[in-house]
């Protein structure tokens, strides 16, 4: 059985730092890729970065794009989201997600979902 645990998330004030873990319990993890997404209250719940199984590629939304860095611990089976600068809108619940894919029109979607940490920014 898959488990994906967050960790990490917390109460910063806007323009502060959050780095996010994420420990997965599956045999495959450095051969899956993995990443993170957010939902926000009200909201849907969106992307935010993505990482190769070997770590040489990333991807990020546009929304946190220079400001988050997306790491990965093969041997640790962990997978890490660096957060800076942050703004109130980066409220949200954060998942982790493993063995992500694409659909055509660009969505990612995930095969393994964590519970989520709630990252809370002050103003």
């Amino acid at each position: 059985q898959v488990q994906l645990v967050e960790s990490g998330g917390g109460l910063v004030q806007a323009g502060g730092s959050l780095r996010l873990s994420c420990a997965a319990s599956v045999r495959t993890f450095s051969s899956i890729s993995m990443g993170w997404f957010r939902q926000a209250p009200g909201k849907e719940r969106e992307f935010v970065a993505a990482i190769s199984w070997s770590g040489d590629t990333t991807s990020y939304a546009d929304s946190v794009k220079d400001r988050s860095t997306i790491s990965r611990d093969n041997a640790k089976n962990t997978v890490y989201l660096q957060m800076n600068s942050l703004k109130p809108e980066d409220t949200a619940v954060y998942y982790c997600a493993g063995g992500l894919s694409r659909a055509k029109g660009g969505a990612y979607n995930a095969n393994y979902w964590g519970q989520g940490t709630q990252v809370t920014v002050s103003s």
